[in-house]
């Protein structure tokens, strides 16, 4: 997504000159989101882009692998030779992480590309017996593609509920229902101690009364997180944070001369939130892509700086804030997740909220909650209330001040809210 639409940026916003396009996979170019949905369920054969990349002047390059990164000399590397270049753009993204001991065991899969969705496809026509291991994002939209499909499934989480590592435990406790209406197994507080030929083993102390540690596994698919796929960058000065994702700066610019990095892969200051964000989601690798364009385009034209000598975690994103026109890269996160027979989305970042407020009943099909830090929007989760979702984002990007008892009030329009 994000190489894609950094291409298609680049043309709109009037570079004329040669732009290539280097992917890993050999198939077009395709969105991940409908993986999980209607390429897995079979209800579409691929995802692919409807771009003509002829007459945009793209050039693909399919099924090559990058290898490395030589600033000195303007090339990166590929199994098929060096390629020379005067501006590079990062777009590698993340890949899954796998679960230990797993490899190469029979049956274990992973839940990425367009060849993962087709192998898991067939898991779910032929209706097996299907472990999910995590019960993050990608484990909850696989068990409700696995329930729908007819399959038994067990989702194995090693903390006390579900989406642990991304929402507040009062916001995600009543998810634990989601799974049980659905027919499927969730198992909190569980580890997985190893994964046999047609089985997962659990832990000592993931029992429940009356119920078996070593579960049947026709399948097992992984969800346990991801990290940006940023490997192949060791080396060549490219600045990376300890979890590998590259430390752009607020227009997108690595610590090298000419060279950016976009979506999943890159981390970037934000002004609004006062911290770094890494954000592993659809939108932003659609936004971002924008910013790129524009100061590449800036700095050809000799209105830009070119480099990001400042790009690290401890940089001052305002620094250059007027330099070139362009303005800084500061979106407030989107994202949306469809499970369990819900349209879940959430938008902003709630990390240093300091007031949570409810709207409606979790136990309800439709509700949200809005974060507030010091009376000010930051954060909204709905759960079948679009309507929300819409005002509650405008309020985030205006950084409104909000009314608490207003806001907590689910027949109040989020709108009317303001103090």
């Amino acid at each position: 997504m994000a190489g894609v639409q950094t291409a298609v940026a680049l043309r709109e916003q009037g570079f004329t000159g040669p732009v290539t396009l280097i992917g890993a996979e050999p198939h077009q170019p395709y969105d991940r989101p409908p993986l999980s949905k209607a390429v897995l369920l079979g209800k579409a054969e691929d995802s692919a882009f409807d771009i003509d990349f002829d007459s945009l002047d793209v050039a693909l390059r399919l099924g090559v692998e990058v290898t490395g990164l030589r600033p000195g000399d303007h090339e990166i590397d590929t199994e098929s030779g060096p390629v020379p270049y005067d501006t590079l753009v990062v777009a590698t993204g993340a890949h899954p992480l796998t679960l230990p001991g797993s490899e190469g065991v029979p049956g274990v899969h992973l839940l990425r590309t367009l060849d993962d969705a087709g192998r898991l496809g067939a898991v779910l026509k032929a209706r097996h017996d299907v472990v999910v291991v995590g019960a993050g994002w990608i484990g909850a939209e696989f068990a409700t593609a696995a329930r729908e499909a007819g399959c038994a499934v067990t989702v194995v989480e090693a903390a006390d509920r579900p989406l642990a590592g991304a929402l507040p435990a009062e916001v995600t406790a009543p998810m634990a229902r989601w799974y049980a209406e659905s027919g499927a197994d969730l198992r909190l507080n569980a580890r997985v101690d190893r994964v046999e030929p047609g089985r997962v083993v659990l832990a000592e102390g993931a029992e429940r009364s009356g119920e078996r540690t070593d579960l049947p596994a026709d399948a097992v698919v992984v969800g346990i997180g991801a990290r940006p796929d940023t490997g192949w960058l060791a080396g060549s000065g490219v600045a990376l944070d300890p979890n590998g994702a590259v430390t752009a700066d607020d227009r997108l610019r690595t610590s090298l001369p000419g060279v950016y990095a976009v979506g999943d892969c890159a981390s970037f200051p934000s002004a609004r939130y006062g911290t770094r964000l890494l954000v592993h989601h659809w939108d932003n690798a659609l936004q971002g892509p924008r910013t790129v364009a524009a100061d590449i385009v800036a700095t050809i034209a000799g209105t830009g700086t070119g480099t990001a000598s400042d790009a690290s975690p401890d940089a001052d994103a305002d620094a250059d804030a007027e330099t070139g026109g362009v303005p800084p890269y500061d979106p407030v996160p989107y994202f949306w997740s469809e499970q369990f027979g819900r349209f879940v989305q959430y938008v902003g970042h709630h990390a240093d909220a300091d007031t949570l407020l409810w709207r409606g009943d979790p136990a309800d099909p439709a509700w949200s909650v809005l974060w507030l830090r010091d009376g000010v929007a930051v954060a909204l989760l709905a759960v079948g209330r679009p309507r929300d979702l819409a005002q509650g984002r405008r309020l985030i990007e205006g950084g409104a001040e909000v009314d608490p008892v207003k806001a907590a009030d689910p027949a109040v329009p989020l709108k009317a809210a303001l103090r």
